[in-house]
């Protein structure tokens, strides 16, 4: 790659990591709520039980405390989904993805960037209608069009965007959004969502177990490979399955192999410090066991240094892609073409 073509490169390269990313995190974010809305009919808490867990789930405590105070249905509502301000947002998402995609609409393909707009002017029109105090369809028919929507967007990117350099940068942003949010899910449950110790074992905790499938989308097949519900299989199967198209391990080595094709470097090999960061995760989550998880490190600082791990990965990413800078930051033989 030639250095005068570099900062064309590093614009798009952003945008598309970046529109990947959010589409990803509002379909999340709607398959959470609607689980969470589910289990308050099945299980019905307090709201601090209830709804809190998908601040912290976010994380975005502060400011939701800052701005709203105690966690109510209404007010977790507002903010995860219509709130302007909070760039977490299902609508600030979905307007982050479509301003992403306006800007590389020469790279991606015409039908990417319709349903990216039709997305988000769909969700623009329920928000002006809960503004406006006008009649509304049903919360959860709004929270089911998002994610079929970004489903939509998925399907429609692998099959009308060529598969090269710039399709790779959107499959390694899908992919560490999709790892991240997997890891933060499980540590809250494992923390958080589960008001008493004494309720451990009982009906209430399979009900909660359950709903942390179902919030990515694990539930049929973890009743497929494990029958009754055990907690360290669902750890098995959302940090360390290999096959399961939300677990961690699985995230993380299709975001390696698209790293790996974006670089061109071989196995073993590695030219830039994302590289490097992202085949130590690969490597560590491929050795790791359950009994090692869960008894010697302790599911929840294992998760941590996970995230800890995902946020280093995308600090690398923007300066081995994305931020200007000559070859010389690049590690080992430098940056290719």
């Amino acid at each position: 790659m030639s250095r005068e073509k570099r900062p064309l490169l590093s614009r798009v390269a952003d945008s598309i990591y970046w529109m990947a990313r959010y589409i990803e995190r509002a379909e999340n974010v709607a398959r959470y709520i609607g689980v969470n809305l589910q289990l308050q009919l099945d299980l019905p808490l307090e709201p601090a039980y209830q709804w809190q867990p998908l601040i912290d789930t976010s994380g975005d405590g502060d400011a939701f405390k800052a701005r709203y105070g105690r966690a109510t249905e209404q007010s977790v509502i507002s903010f995860l989904v219509y709130d302007e301000e909070n760039s977490n947002s299902i609508y600030s998402c979905l307007r982050a993805a479509r301003e992403n995609a306006r800007s590389v609409r020469e790279t991606i393909s015409s039908e990417m960037w319709e349903q990216v707009n039709s997305m988000y002017l769909r969700m623009y029109g329920v928000r002006a209608k809960r503004i406006a105090g006008a009649q509304q369809e049903p919360f959860p028919e709004v929270l089911r069009n998002v994610r079929l929507g970004c489903h939509m967007f998925q399907g429609i990117t692998d099959s009308t965007m060529s598969h090269n350099e710039a399709w790779h940068f959107l499959r390694v942003g899908r992919k560490l959004e999709r790892a991240d949010k997997t890891s933060r899910i499980l540590d809250v449950k494992y923390f958080i969502l589960l008001p008493r110790v004494s309720s451990v074992g009982t009906p209430y905790d399979d009900l909660h177990w359950s709903a942390v499938l179902k919030s990515v989308s694990g539930f049929e097949i973890y009743r497929k490979q494990h029958g009754r519900i055990a907690h360290r299989n669902i750890v098995e199967l959302l940090v360390l399955d290999s096959d399961f198209p939300r677990s961690i391990r699985y995230c993380i080595c299709q975001a390696r192999d698209s790293l790996r094709a974006i670089t061109g470097a071989p196995e073993g090999h590695n030219r830039y410090g994302s590289e490097q960061l992202m085949d130590a995760i690969e490597s560590e989550l491929r050795h790791a066991t359950v009994d090692y998880i869960v008894d010697h490190t302790g599911l929840h600082e294992y998760l941590d240094g996970l995230q800890t791990q995902m946020n280093g990965i995308d600090d690398s990413l923007l300066r081995d892609f994305f931020a200007w800078q000559t070859a010389d930051h690049a590690v080992g033989t430098g940056a290719t073409s």
